[in-house]
C-alpha cells in the first residue's frame, strides 16, 4: 500500500502554521527580486528585522547553534522577550511565550513569494482572531514595502 505524499514549500508550510494558530495573520506578496537577494535581507535578523518590522526596536542573537538560535527582541514600546528561533534557507519561525512570528520565501518565476506571519500566544486570543487578522494586514503590507526597498538598495 502506498500513501499519498504531500510536499509543501516553505510558504505553504507557513500558511498551515497560520491556520493552526488562533489569531494569526499571514501576509504574502511576490517581490520582483531573486530569492537569494530577498532572503539575504530577511534572514539578517539583528540588522534588518528592526528596519522591516516597525514594532521591533532591536534584535540581539544570544545563542547561535546553526539553524537553532535564541534571540532577545525588544519592541518599540519597551516590551522585551526571549525568542526561540529556527532559521534556515527560506524559513524562519520565532516564538516566545507571548508571540509567534515567521517568514518564509520561495522562488517564483524571476521573483520571490514572501510570507510574513504574526500571532499572539496569550489566553483568550481565539475569539479575537478575525480582528487580529484584520489588524495584521497593514503590518504585513508595510513589512513587504520595506523589504522591497531594502532589497532594491542592495
Amino acid at each position: 500500500m502506498s500513501w499519498p505524499v504531500a510536499e509543501l514549500d516553505a510558504v505553504a508550510r507557513m500558511r498551515v502554521l497560520a491556520a493552526a494558530l488562533p489569531g494569526a495573520f499571514l501576509a504574502e506578496a511576490v517581490l520582483d527580486a531573486p530569492f537569494d537577494r530577498v532572503w539575504a535581507v530577511a534572514a539578517d535578523l539583528e540588522n534588518e528585522l528592526p528596519r522591516l518590522l516597525r514594532t521591533v526596536r532591536s534584535v540581539r542573537i544570544l545563542r547561535d547553534d546553526g539553524e537553532e538560535q535564541v534571540a532577545d527582541i525588544t519592541g518599540r514600546f519597551g516590551l522585551r522577550d526571549s525568542f526561540d528561533v529556527v532559521l534556515r534557507s527560506g524559513w524562519c519561525v520565532m516564538q516566545s511565550g507571548r508571540v509567534v512570528g515567521g517568514m518564509a520565501a520561495v522562488a517564483e518565476g524571476s521573483g520571490t513569494r514572501f510570507a510574513f506571519l504574526g500571532a499572539l500566544r496569550v489566553p483568550g486570543t481565539r475569539p479575537f482572531g478575525p480582528v487580529l487578522r484584520l489588524a495584521g494586514r497593514p503590518l504585513g503590507r508595510g513589512m513587504h514595502a520595506r523589504l522591497r526597498d531594502r532589497v532594491a538598495e542592495g
